[in-house]
Order: structure tokens, then C-alpha cells, then sequence
């Protein structure tokens, strides 16, 4: 009779330490049926499930992995497994799969707890758990700095809308951000990233900007918080907006555009997505003149945002042609999609207004990035509390795979 045998092996990590164990265990033939290993703080947990062959006796391959392990300085249990926990085991794996993800400036005992109680209320198991983020120095007392760990989590959720709302409480309770997404094929083969630009790739409304200019920025931030909010047609606000624009100095678009800075990780973000080969849009409801700035600066490939008007130096306070809203949004990021070959399932999108949920939520990923409570709610996954940058760990990329 076959024997499934599950070893554990602990103790401090060294080079070679697997390659001896299986080294042993290769002498009688024996078959690996699983195998898994996690190293923290140098200290190795090493788990391998066996199949000793009928014609083989386990009692001697456990005495020379006792004796092996005991040279090697390490520990050693031996679980024997029924063949109906195996068979069990082997029909789990067609089981949906879930990622968890929590980000934070720190990681807490208090928040992976609130995670896991969640994870484990809603019947889902937690198969890995692996921290992204680079190690931490005890010294480092950067504002700025980012943690991340990854919950791998299996099982069938029978209620996707409440654990979403879970997770969303832990996280404006904590000041944390956690993101629950499918695992699947799609996660690791995103191609296209598109862009809101105001607030989101940069760190201001442009039109809000140019108003302080014109001596109108009470009026237009007012208007322009009532559209983020959706409360107010996109079109309409705009076009309010830009009528308190009119006659301003067309120079003036320069001296705005100098002194706006880029949201924290923007740069890094995209530097990081074309070296992996992902191509970059900016969509936006904002002006062509400060997003080609950025595609000359970041290298985006695709831009598509309003056109201002000018004629004799100034602002006629109109746009030409159609303006890009909350519609247009979603069609052209279609459009790119189409072009470029791709499901929409392999596109991200990112944005921090009303106007953005429906480009926001036709991607595979939609992020609603420091946006207003009723975009946090629309959007598929939501970053408030960290930079731009922090994306790359929702498509599973560890610091140590990323240049800064």
C-alpha cells in the first residue's frame, strides 16, 4: 500500500539545505506531490508532501531523513495523510481564487488581524501570505514609506459586495487601503494603463489653477467639487468653468503648468510600467496643453483631454470640438483597447472623479485614486493613503522587481 507522507522541515535557511533533503529522499524514488517554502528572517519553514512507492518502507527513509536533518541542524515532523484528506485536498483545487491586498506606511498586527477575521467570516481560506514591500529598517522614519503584504485566499464568496464593504470600513478605520481582486490569468497579464490626469497623475485641478490666475477660484473650485462629486453634469461644469475663463492670457497656461507638481509615485509608476512593456494613456476631462507636457516628460503614448480655445493671446472660454466626459472616457478607452489587441480585462484604469467611474469600472482593474466617498464606493478598488506607485503591488510586483 502507498504511503502520503507530509514532511516539515524548520529551522535556520542555509544554501543547499533542500537539495540535500531531496537529495535523500531521491535514492528510494519517492514522489513530490506538493511542495511549498517560505524563509522569514533567515529562519525556514519547508513543507514537502510525499508518495513513498508500494514496493518502498517508510520507516527507513524516515530514519535517514532524521539523520540527514540532524546534521543539517534542522527539524523534522512527519504527518502521514489518508488517502481521503488527499482526494479532498486534490478537488479544492478548482476553487475560485482571491487576492488581498493591504497597503499602508506601516503594517500592524491590528490591521492583518481585521484582514484575516474578514477573510475567514466570509468562508475563505488564506493559502499564502507574502510581503511585497522591501525590508524595513529599523532606522527609516521616511513619511513616504510603503508597505505592502499579499493575502493569497481560496474558497467560494458567496457575497462579494459585503466583504468589499468589510474591507472598506477596516480601511478608513485603520488608514489603510486593502484591494480584493479575482486571481486570474488577467491580473498577471495587464497590458494597457489609462490615466485621469487632474488629481490624479498630477497633483491639482488644472482649471482650478487658472482660475486663481483670472481672480474667479472661489467660483470654479466650487463648481469643480460638485462634479467630482457628481453632483452637476460634467459638461455643464465645464463649461461654467470655462466661461469665467474668458480673456485670460494664453501665457498664463505656461506659468500654471510650472508650477504644478506631479503626484507622489507618478513618475515612478509609469517609469516601472513601460519597462515592463505596458502602454500609457492619459484620459482626461482636463487640456491637452498640460498633458502634452506629460506625454513629452513620462513618454505616454495615447492622450486624449480637451483642446482650449484661443484666439488673439486669450481664452475664448470655449473647447474645440467635443468635450471628453465621463462617456467619452469609457468609448476611448474602448477604442484603445480595440487597437491595441486587448481584452479589457487586461487594461487598468485610474482616476479620482465622478466622470471616471465608467472608464473606471469597464477596465479590469479600475482604481479610484484619492477620490470623493461616492467614487471610493463606485470604483472596483480604491488607493487613498499612498502613492500612485503603490498600483504596481495590485498587479503583484515586489519592490525588489521595481527601479525607483
Amino acid at each position: 500500500m502507498q504511503q502520503i507522507i507530509l514532511i516539515r522541515i524548520t529551522g535556520d535557511d542555509k544554501p543547499g539545505l533542500t537539495a540535500t533533503l531531496t537529495g535523500q529522499l531521491a535514492q528510494t524514488r519517492v514522489d513530490i506531490l506538493d511542495i511549498g517554502q517560505a524563509v522569514i528572517h533567515d529562519t525556514l519553514s519547508l513543507g514537502i508532501l510525499i508518495r513513498i512507492p508500494r514496493e518502498s518502507e517508510s520507516a527507513p527513509i524516515i530514519k535517514d531523513l532524521l539523520f540527514t536533518a540532524h546534521e543539517l541542524g534542522v527539524n523534522l515532523t512527519f504527518t502521514p495523510i489518508p488517502p481521503q484528506r488527499y482526494d479532498k485536498w486534490v478537488d479544492a483545487q478548482g476553487k475560485d481564487r482571491h487576492i488581498v491586498t493591504l497597503l499602508a506606511r506601516t503594517i500592524t498586527a491590528e490591521q492583518v488581524a481585521s484582514i484575516s477575521r474578514v477573510i475567514a467570516e466570509n468562508d475563505l481560506n488564506i493559502d499564502v501570505i507574502t510581503r511585497l514591500s522591501g525590508r524595513a529598517s529599523l532606522n527609516d522614519e521616511a513619511p513616504l514609506r510603503q508597505a505592502c503584504v499579499e493575502f493569497s485566499v481560496r474558497g467560494a464568496l458567496a457575497d462579494p459586495a459585503r466583504i468589499k464593504g468589510q474591507f472598506l470600513a477596516i480601511a478608513a478605520e485603520l488608514g489603510v487601503d486593502i484591494a480584493f481582486q479575482e486571481d486570474g490569468a488577467f491580473r498577471r497579464n495587464r497590458r494597457l494603463v489609462a490615466f485621469d490626469m487632474d488629481s490624479t497623475l498630477i497633483a491639482a485641478e488644472v482649471i482650478d489653477e487658472l482660475a486663481k490666475e483670472a481672480g474667479v477660484g472661489r467660483e470654479v473650485v466650487a463648481i469643480t467639487e460638485s462634479a467630482m462629486r457628481g453632483e452637476i453634469d460634467f459638461k455643464q461644469s465645464l463649461r461654467k468653468r470655462l466661461a469665467l475663463l474668458r480673456g485670460l492670457p494664453a501665457d498664463t497656461l505656461s506659468a500654471v503648468a510650472e508650477r504644478i507638481p506631479m503626484t507622489e509615485g507618478a513618475e515612478r509608476l509609469i517609469n516601472n510600467l513601460k519597462r515592463f512593456g505596458y502602454k500609457i494613456a492619459i484620459i482626461s476631462g482636463g487640456f491637452t496643453y498640460f498633458g502634452r507636457r506629460l506625454q513629452d516628460r513620462l513618454g505616454i503614448d495615447f492622450l486624449f483631454a480637451n483642446e482650449l480655445e484661443i484666439e488673439n493671446g486669450r481664452l475664448t472660454g470655449n473647447v474645440v470640438g467635443d468635450i471628453v466626459d465621463a462617456a467619452k472616457k469609457a468609448e476611448i478607452l474602448k477604442d484603445i483597447a480595440a487597437r491595441e489587441g486587448l481584452s479589457l480585462q487586461q487594461v487598468i484604469a485610474v482616476g479620482d472623479g465622478a466622470n471616471d467611474l465608467p472608464m473606471l469600472n469597464l477596465a479590469g482593474l479600475g482604481i479610484a485614486f484619492h477620490a470623493k466617498p461616492v467614487v471610493k464606493q463606485g470604483a472596483k478598488q480604491a488607493i487613498s493613503t499612498l502613492g500612485l506607485d503603490s498600483i504596481l503591488y495590485l498587479i503583484g510586483m515586489r519592490d525588489r522587481d521595481t527601479v525607483t
